[in-house]
């Protein structure tokens, strides 16, 4: 049975990554901190950005991991299929051998 490859990030992928995150985060709160508005509203827009980017890193989260689930249970169900044939094949030879000795 092979395993299967786990394809890890670029160094260059996790750098972009980052960078764009730090970058946008930034700017949106540069911007929410320019605004010319009250204290209290800035606040509120603040709340809400951190109330997204938490939301955007637990959607990310979950959707990997059912990603994941499904790539084990996939895994399973391959070596379940495997494990049958393999018996069905060792039968089918039992069979063949013992219809032979009767022969």
């Amino acid at each position: 049975m092979d395993r299967p490859l786990i394809s890890e990030n670029s160094a260059g992928w996790m750098a972009c990554v980052w960078i764009s995150f730090t970058t946008s985060l930034g700017l949106t709160a540069l911007g929410i901190y320019n605004m010319p508005t009250e204290l209290w509203i800035k606040g509120y827009m603040i709340m809400g950005l951190m109330f997204s980017v938490g939301s955007c890193f637990m959607l990310a989260k979950t959707v990997r991991d059912n990603h994941e689930s499904r790539k084990l249970i996939n895994r399973v169900t391959e070596v379940k299929t495997e494990r049958m044939l393999h018996d069905y094949e060792l039968k089918d030879v039992d069979s063949l051998n013992a219809m032979r000795k009767t022969a």
